[in-house]
């Protein structure tokens, strides 16, 4: 049963709460306009505000769900983000390969930390692991999570804030791709779109095509379900073959 609007996984689940900004697709966080929001509302969880926050009492949560899913770690954070200690990633890990019922999708802008954790640890086989491409400068980051052993691995180009040019996709299994939203957004290029495209379907990549986001295929910027999903007409959001 899907629980979230996050249409490329099922489920969230947030043992970590808060971040800090380290490169250009932080500049519009919607996790951090939300939990602004819940702090104003006195919700507990987010009592710290947007400061990296730990959270024991949520590690439990899996154990208690009964239908397999996919799950989004970390929705409203960065687990590899430089505050949380790699003790409680630690924790993080064990409730991942004490559910292996479970799918849990890792996704960082942290790369060098996360490689670093993984080092002298093994990924459990439940675990897809992926990084954030939003722009050229974060091409290395593609580089990080090339070398690691995850069933999984996939770049979220979300948001898309430029022409990534050619990339080398060798090792990837999925690739995400949206445009940015909020009243501040930045609009994003159809042709941008497209060429990862083309360039997933040459190295036989799953291609998924989340939303243009604030700003149309048109590049009139109106509410973002206006907008809609369309790319060339037709909805392409296509999954790893597990």
């Amino acid at each position: 049963m899907r629980t979230t609007k996050i249409e490329w996984t099922e489920r969230t689940w947030n043992p970590v709460t808060g971040c800090s900004k380290v490169s250009e697709g932080c500049r519009h966080c919607y996790a951090e306009s939300m939990t602004r929001r819940l702090f104003a509302m006195g919700n507990n969880k987010y009592r710290n505000n947007f400061v990296p926050t730990e959270h024991p009492e949520d590690l439990q949560e899996p154990y208690r769900w009964k239908k397999p899913s996919t799950v989004f770690v970390c929705s409203m954070s960065d687990i590899f983000n430089e505050k949380i200690s790699f003790d409680f990633i630690d924790k993080i890990f064990t409730v991942i390969q004490d559910t292996p019922q479970h799918t849990y999708q890792i996704l960082t802008k942290r790369a060098k930390r996360m490689a670093e954790y993984f080092k002298d640890k093994e990924i459990p086989y439940n675990a897809w692991i992926g990084v954030t491409v939003e722009n050229r400068q974060a091409l290395s980051r593609i580089d990080s999570i090339r070398a690691l052993k995850a069933k999984v691995k996939f770049l979220s180009c979300e948001p898309l804030l430029e022409d990534l040019e050619e990339m080398n996709l060798d090792g990837i299994n999925w690739i995400i791709v949206g445009g940015e939203s909020g009243v501040s957004a930045r609009p994003m290029d159809e042709k941008w779109v497209e060429k990862i495209r083309i360039q997933a379907n040459k190295y036989n990549i799953p291609f998924f095509f989340k939303q243009w986001g604030t700003w149309g295929r048109d590049k009139v910027k109106r509410n973002k379900q206006a907008n809609g999903k369309l790319l060339g007409g037709e909805i392409v959001q296509e999954y790893p073959n597990i």
